[in-house]
């Protein structure tokens, strides 16, 4: 298990077991959650994927023994041929999210981005990373660009609508 600290907890990330399901399923139906990820529907198919997937890396985000939240990557050619120009080859997507109220705003979502950005890349050949990140979620653009997301280009994604591809290269070694 990785983790890094806050001001007030340890952010870990622990993988996400199918006894987890009912709880993750239960933070998708907020509507806050919906408003970014999309409909209770699409979401839990995002997750499922995840979850099923052998080679895909899904996670509970921890605030010391809390579950607050759920991250996962997985090699963006799972998604279908769908993708949007200027993706690379081998890039993987990534995506979470803070479930808790009390834990939103207080840079668990930030710590806990920059676990999974580390673990893919310390895991996986990806050359980058992609999110997608509705033009409207403001706050998640910015957090994404201070944990060095850049933006590529604006995809309509069939589910949220306008979205910011951003990508993350692969550190130089």
């Amino acid at each position: 298990m990785t983790e890094r600290s806050t001001a007030v907890e340890t952010i870990t990330l622990r993988p996400a077991r199918d006894a987890d399901w009912v709880l993750i399923a239960r933070w998708l139906a907020q509507p806050e959650i919906q408003r970014w990820w999309g409909n209770l529907a699409s979401a839990e198919s995002e997750v499922r994927m995840a979850l099923e997937t052998p080679s895909a890396i899904a996670r509970v985000v921890m605030a010391g023994a809390e579950p607050i939240g759920y991250a996962h990557a997985i090699d963006a050619s799972y998604w279908g041929s769908g993708l949007p120009d200027g993706m690379p080859p081998g890039t993987w997507d990534i995506d979470l999210f803070i479930a808790s109220p009390s834990h939103r705003g207080r840079g668990a979502g930030e710590h806990a981005l920059a676990l999974l950005v580390d673990e893919v890349f310390t895991t996986t050949l990806a050359p980058a990373l992609s999110v997608f990140v509705s033009v409207r979620n403001e706050a998640a653009v910015r957090a994404y660009e201070r944990s060095g997301f850049e933006w590529a280009r604006v995809w309509d994604d069939p589910i949220v609508g306008p979205s910011w591809m951003m990508l993350r290269w692969r550190p130089a070694r």
